[in-house]
């Protein structure tokens, strides 16, 4: 794929997720990322069974390369500050007040570098009454008012992937993204900040504009109604999704696969509107419609009248599905240990050019020594300019 961002160097001193994520997305597009990590154990998110390599650190950590630095020490002080006066983006997600302490803060480091453009990650800003609050996914999805869209009230408990982490990488690569294309013009760098109470205030935007426009509260059936959406389970134990929306096209075509061609004859569905009052009726009738059959048939069936429907798959499943595999979305590359290291390349093409290439993320001071050479050798050159 088109390194869009080549020549872009970006220092991330990132651990768990929405830092290391960022830093992630920048380096997909090409940019050099290389991450600064605690000597002996780096990103917490590391741990695993006793090494040092887990899938939750895997996830976010492709296509850069890892330096150790302690930087209590005066000669690693030295070096990171080298690697900040020729870096174009600096990330870190300390919590408010700890980049001071660590000497990192926004202020000094913009001072060795005017071009740098820094990007502070939080959990609820950098100021605040609850800035200095500890902030986790959860916490975050809570707080945004998204949690409560997610739980279901027969059987409250948290589920699901850590969106709040993840997408608040996403909105500091935004961030950042834009920033660097501001530089072009002025030449000069900016501090973008962003925080996970921000970030999932914004995911959650289609809830406070209902409640903005319509005094409306959703609840997590609110979007799943009006969408007409349905997850049933099939002959096999397999699970099939539904989203109809309001085309009549679709809903015809569901009443001829599941053999009842009239169905649509009840005034409880004739309409949109009674579909959304009666959907808890639906979902019994087409449960017990789809408990008829496996799987395949009702995709089958479903392809073959045009509606919208696809196999509930999991992740065992999803990459082999014939679609996935045409688009080339899993990719491997050489293990730093030896064997075939294996991911979802991004989603992202340039001229038709899939982002093929990928490298594993790197062993805790891979980079070390290549590093510590080439940052060596130009900080003798300023001495010697001097």
């Amino acid at each position: 794929m088109a390194k869009v961002l080549a020549g872009v160097r970006v220092i991330e001193q990132g651990t768990f997720i929405t830092g290391p994520n960022a830093g992630m997305l920048l380096a997909d597009l090409g940019a050099e990322v290389i991450k600064v990590e605690q000597p002996g154990s780096g990103d917490p998110f590391r741990a695993f069974q006793g090494g040092l390599y887990s899938p939750h650190f895997q996830t976010y950590n492709r296509n850069k390369r890892s330096i150790t630095l302690n930087t209590k020490t005066a000669e690693d002080r030295e070096l990171l500050d080298a690697l900040i006066g020729e870096a174009d983006v600096y990330i870190q997600n300390f919590r408010p007040g700890a980049a001071q302490r660590l000497g990192v803060d926004a202020a000094r480091l913009r001072t060795l570098n005017p071009k740098l453009i820094y990007c502070a990650i939080s959990g609820f800003g950098q100021d605040g009454p609850a800035s200095t609050r500890p902030a986790y996914d959860t916490v975050a999805q809570a707080a945004s008012g998204f949690l409560g869209l997610l739980i279901n009230p027969a059987n409250p408990r948290v589920v699901g992937p850590a969106l709040a982490d993840a997408l608040t990488g996403f909105y500091a690569a935004y961030g950042i993204l834009g920033a660097l294309y501001e530089r072009q013009r002025t030449g000069v760098g900016r501090l973008v900040e962003v925080s996970m109470l921000e970030s999932m205030c914004h995911f959650n935007l289609d809830a406070f504009t209902h409640f903005f426009s319509e005094g409306e509260v959703m609840t997590p059936y609110s979007r799943p109604s009006v969408s007409q959406s349905y997850v049933l389970k099939c002959a096999d134990g397999k699970w099939i999704a539904l989203h109809m929306s309001s085309p009549e096209k679709f809903w015809q075509g569901l009443a001829d696969a599941i053999e009842m061609p009239d169905l649509f004859n009840d005034p409880r569905f004739a309409k949109r509107e009674g579909r959304i009052e009666h959907q808890e009726r639906l979902i019994e009738l087409l449960g017990e419609r789809f408990a008829r059959h496996k799987r395949a048939e009702w995709c089958r069936r479903l392809e073959a009248e045009d509606v919208p429907h696809a196999p509930m798959y999991d992740s065992s499943e999803a990459l082999q599905d014939p679609q996935a595999r045409h688009l080339q979305l899993e990719v491997s590359a050489p293990h730093p240990e030896g064997g075939v290291w294996r991911t979802v390349r991004s989603p992202v093409s340039f001229d038709h050019e899939r982002a093929l290439d990928v490298t594993a993320p790197p062993l805790l001071g891979e980079s070390d020594e290549s590093i510590r050479r080439e940052l060596s050798k130009k900080l003798r050159k300023k001495v010697e300019a001097a």
